[in-house]
């Protein structure tokens, strides 16, 4: 019996990890910037504590490749969150392909071997869209709630990175108490792109997201490419992508 609930207790934790890591992948993944002439590869860690009802805490992680090439085209996985005590590598679910000069976005299933393309009608962002002021130029407009403090330069994988520390202090809607929620932002000027994030949530929990193993060479072309043997899904099935 108490085996039985050890598998039982895992496969729930993984399942829920799995719904969180999909609902919230744009905040729990660093945001590659589609910009030319600044191309990079690296591995994303994401390390995950969070506060259920009843106050115990779970502790998750995953990790995944990012890329981008002197084009500015953008390689981004998707891997689900698992146990912090596992030793397995956590499988890729998706891959999102951005080229900024086509502006075709292109999304693929791992599982399934399928992909889907669309042509984004508006131009790609070149600052991530969480914080645009940690850069050292940047300025952050003023804001009665939030206290700003700069952290100065420091290096994350031997890329230099400007530090900022926003704090909050909130009303909890249960209790009344105040609750401090801050937020970490470590951007690299040099590649446009935040090398760490950090949220603390003492309610929900808290969130780190670091870039590693950084190489500034050109990345490997297939990167940035459907692989071949997929094939879109719904009208155009059977399409097959091929080199």
């Amino acid at each position: 019996m108490p085996a039985r609930l050890s598998r039982t207790s895992l496969s729930s934790t993984v399942l829920l990890a799995v719904a969180i890591l999909s609902s919230r992948a744009s905040a729990q993944g660093v945001f590659v910037t589609p910009i030319p002439n600044a191309p990079f590869s690296g591995v994303v860690n994401i390390e995950r504590t969070i506060v259920r009802k009843d106050g115990s805490v779970m502790q998750l992680k995953s990790t995944r490749e990012v890329a981008r090439d002197t084009r500015g085209r953008v390689h981004n996985e998707l891997r689900p969150l698992i146990p912090v005590s596992s030793t397995d590598t956590p499988e890729v679910m998706s891959i999102h392909l951005y080229d900024p000069q086509t502006r075709i976005s292109t999304e693929i299933d791992v599982r399934k071997r399928t992909f889907w393309t669309r042509t984004m009608d508006h131009p790609p962002s070149t600052e991530p869209p969480s914080i645009r002021f940690a850069a050292p130029d940047g300025n952050a407009p003023p804001n009665e709630f939030t206290k700003q403090e700069d952290l100065g330069i420091r290096e994350i994988a031997g890329v230099p990175a400007h530090g900022i520390r926003e704090t909050q202090t909130v009303m909890d809607a249960d209790d009344g108490k105040e609750v401090v929620i801050t937020d970490e932002y470590w951007y690299s000027q040099d590649l446009r792109i935040n090398l760490m994030t950090k949220h603390s949530d003492p309610r929900k929990g808290i969130t780190t997201v670091t870039l590693a193993q950084v190489t500034r060479a050109e990345p490997d072309p297939a990167f940035f490419e459907v692989p071949q043997g997929y094939t879109r899904p719904g009208p155009q099935a059977g399409t097959e992508k091929s080199n």
